[in-house]
């Protein structure tokens, strides 16, 4: 049976009436089995008439714990405990399935452990940085922001290296975004950059893509929400093998530039592209924040990025990270830095990116033959029209087949597959196979 609880019992039970106040000791009266799971909140008018409260102060508490994933529920049907505890999870990454014995496991968009550069003469120099075992916070040891110069897209004011990508975008979204801001982001994007705004509650505006980037229509009736930030990856898209050309850029610079929304460019496939970085931090220097993943093509377990921006913004970011590590490990960024002015490690860079081109050449194409309009690109996946997703998903489960529902990656509507293509050294025809079947197109 459902319990409830009416507005007078939780003017009994609460006695902090601010928004913190009424969802610290809300979610204190759930641990504590006062509010069992299942039970119905009163309605948001009736308990801020009691409390002596605006709705809206009700409305931003209860905004709080639904972030938290502790009720559910808004409108007609009412407002219920869904949980009794907040464990932070990324939805759609943590919705992943194990998969066992057999089945050829097409999910992972990652680099090929065989097609990575050897660490160990890089991570010796490394045990050597400058200023080692000190625990002053450093921004980015010299040397690493000295090799990073050579390559960024634009002049910044100042870098900051972070342990890997999605630690940048993370910490950013945390230390410059308040919770219920509005973010506009291409759509479909990557899902984990999902996860993070979904988990920090805030609301997502997608800005529909073509193959040349995020369609400036789009962006500009987005822009009339006024985002906080928009969030983008400027060179090569991690989901549909797209790269941004440069005349898109352009496009996208002049609606952008009457706003004061914050640009945050995602550069997380690094050089796995060979199209040429670019940045609008060439148009807007003063509110782009460009990030650089090293993690693709150096290796994952350097666990290093960096991000450039103002003074400002970086003193910002970097004031949030002192809550935790603070800094990122000299010895990783003096490695990094080992690579990136190593020739070696940048011809098996290089060796790498056109092995991954063949690779999602071949499905593509063997798709094409097919009749499945997939699109030629580059990166570490496939993007792939389907007729149903659901249906897809289950034909290509039962061929031994495990791959990702387009909808993992989207705010709007999709009839699409990510199809990992960074390991399909081989089977090409078999997995063209069971895709077309699969597709129902």
């Amino acid at each position: 049976m459902t319990d409830n609880r009416d507005a007078q019992w939780f003017a009994k039970n609460l006695t902090d009436r601010t928004i913190r106040g009424i969802a610290l000791e809300t979610r204190a009266l759930i641990r504590a089995g006062a509010l069992p799971v299942g039970t119905k909140l009163p309605p948001i008018r009736d308990l801020a008439f009691v409390l002596g409260v605006s709705p809206a102060t009700i409305s931003e508490a209860w905004s709080e714990l639904r972030r938290q994933k502790i009720i559910s529920g808004r409108g007609r049907t009412g407002t219920w405990i869904s949980g009794d505890r907040f464990i932070a999870k990324p939805h759609r990454l943590g919705s992943s399935g194990n998969y066992g014995e057999g089945i050829l496991n097409l999910t992972a968009a990652v680099p090929d452990p065989r097609l990575l550069p050897p660490l160990a003469e890089a991570m010796a120099y490394g045990a050597s940085a400058e200023n080692l075992n000190s625990y002053e916070r450093n921004r980015i040891v010299p040397e690493l922001e000295h090799e990073v110069r050579k390559i960024w897209p634009y002049e910044p004011e100042a870098f900051l290296a972070t342990n890997g990508g999605y630690n940048a975008v993370y910490t950013l979204v945390h230390a410059l975004l308040p919770p219920g801001a509005s973010v506009a982001i291409e759509d479909p994007t990557g899902m984990r950059l999902l996860d993070i705004l979904e988990d920090r509650g805030v609301r997502i505006i997608p800005v529909q893509c073509d193959s040349e980037g995020p369609l400036p229509p789009a962006l500009e009736a987005a822009l009339k929400s006024k985002p906080v930030a928009f969030i983008f990856q400027p060179r090569l898209h991690s989901v549909t093998g797209q790269s941004v050309s440069r005349k898109r850029l352009e496009a996208l610079a002049e609606v952008l530039r009457d706003s004061d929304t914050l640009i945050v460019e995602d550069d997380g496939t690094g050089d796995i592209s060979a199209a040429a970085r670019h940045s609008l931090g060439e148009h807007f220097p003063s509110r782009v924040i460009h990030i650089l993943s090293f993690s693709k093509t150096h290796g994952p377990d350097l666990r290093l990025a960096v991000l450039s921006s103002t003074r400002a913004i970086v003193d910002q970011i970097q004031s949030y990270r002192s809550f935790s590590a603070g800094w990122t490990s000299r010895i990783l960024q003096a490695a990094t830095a080992w690579l990136l002015r190593d020739p070696g490690t940048q011809a098996l860079v290089d060796q790498a990116r056109a092995v991954y081109q063949n690779r999602r050449d071949n499905l593509v194409s063997a798709l094409q033959f097919r009749g499945v309009p997939a699109t030629h690109g580059s990166g570490l996946c496939a993007w792939v029209p389907v007729a149903s997703e659901p249906f897809a998903m289950v034909t290509l489960a039962a061929h031994g087949i495990a791959v990702h529902p387009g909808a993992k990656f989207a705010i709007l509507p999709t009839r699409y597959l990510r199809v990992a293509t960074a390991t399909l050294s081989d089977r090409y025809e078999q997995v063209a196979d069971s895709i077309t079947l699969a597709a129902g197109l």
